[in-house]
């Protein structure tokens, strides 16, 4: 886990140092010939290639608990199958033998997963899991947004405020309509 984390603070000080050194040397030739979203995205370069780190060392810490996930589900699907192949020579050999076996298995399986979603460790693994991913996807997010500024493009956020926006007109417009037609309505 130690070497992982130098692997990753390398990556990340090597990328931070390409990024400024870009900055560094293009900032002004590039930025004075530039024009329209060029110049807006070299002069975000460094926000875009920190982002971007980030968001490699969060795939990371996500893959890590999916696979810790996909190991969990695997070894009790093993252990539960194991247990069913244990107790199969003990269901009697009749027409009812296949029923028998079903409930059997459908009876461990259903308490092995039950047992392994009730646990502490799988809990805290998908709770990971599933943070590490909405941290994934606020940096994409923010990744995106700053992509789209540069492109003088509105930003997911301004979007959204312009949705709230139209909603409200429209309510305040079907009100409006609403009440004319109550006040029309009381003339005739």
């Amino acid at each position: 886990m130690q070497n992982e984390s130098n692997i990753t603070e390398y990556y990340k000080k090597t990328a931070m140092f390409w990024s400024d050194m870009i900055a560094m040397m293009s900032s002004k030739p590039t930025t004075l010939i530039a024009v329209g979203p060029i110049r807006n995205l070299s002069s975000n370069l460094k926000k875009i290639t920190s982002e971007l780190t980030e968001a490699n060392k969060e795939i990371v810490e996500f893959n890590n608990f999916l696979i810790e996930y996909y190991k969990q589900l695997s070894d009790t699907w093993t252990s539960a199958q194991k247990e069913v192949a244990s107790r199969a020579p003990k269901i009697p050999q009749n027409e009812e033998s296949v029923e028998a076996y079903k409930r059997v298995w459908i009876d461990i399986f259903e308490n092995s997963f039950t047992g392994l979603f009730d646990s502490k460790k799988f809990s805290e693994n998908y709770n990971g899991l599933i943070s590490t991913e909405l941290d994934l996807l606020k940096r994409w997010n923010a990744i995106t947004d700053v992509m789209l500024k540069s492109a003088n493009l509105p930003t997911k956020q301004e979007i959204d405020e312009i949705y709230v926006e139209i909603h409200s007109l429209k309510n305040r417009i079907f009100k409006l309509e609403l009440s004319k037609k109550k006040t029309e309505n009381a003339r005739k």
